[in-house]
């Protein structure tokens, strides 16, 4: 069974208390059986949301190559590169567990990183693999420079 493409925008406002309420087809698409969902900073003013289990399996798959290619000394000059990839592996995601009403709590080193004060408002918005949590600026700014390529990216990706 292949796997169900997750779209759809929402309008949503994050609550006193960092909270957000998902539309529940969205947070049965990004929990998995354990209940674990993944938070992850993707750009500034936008965190995705991802199914432990999925996200792990892209991960490993990423990491396992990287690991073959220090352990064949093919990254040698690139040490510095590493490095950064390193940093941002330590602070890009974190596991959390949905609340009833499929309410997500953003985790505190991740609610700057949205840019969203609490009582504002977001979009929350279904991107095949993962669910995405933007601030309504960027998320404007998103659409207004990645709409005008969609029909070009649909013929691309669907042919």
């Amino acid at each position: 069974m292949s796997e169900p493409i997750i779209t759809g925008e929402f309008k949503r406002t994050i609550d006193d208390r960092h909270r957000l309420s998902l539309p529940p087809e969205f947070a049965s698409a990004i929990t998995d059986e354990h209940g674990e969902t993944i938070v992850v900073k993707e750009r500034y003013g936008c965190l995705s949301l991802w199914s432990a289990a999925k996200w792990q399996n892209r991960l490993d798959q990423g990491v396992e190559i990287i690991r073959q290619k220090i352990a064949a000394g093919r990254l040698e000059q690139r040490w510095g590169e590493v490095q950064r990839l390193g940093r941002l592996l330590s602070t890009r995601q974190t596991s959390v567990k949905l609340a009833n009403r499929s309410r997500l709590l953003i985790p505190e080193g991740f609610r700057n990183f949205l840019n969203v004060a609490p009582n504002q408002d977001v979009v929350v918005v279904g991107a095949v693999v993962c669910v995405e949590v933007w601030s309504q600026e960027a998320w404007l700014e998103t659409l207004k420079d990645d709409m005008p390529e969609f029909n070009g990216l649909f013929k691309e990706l669907s042919s």
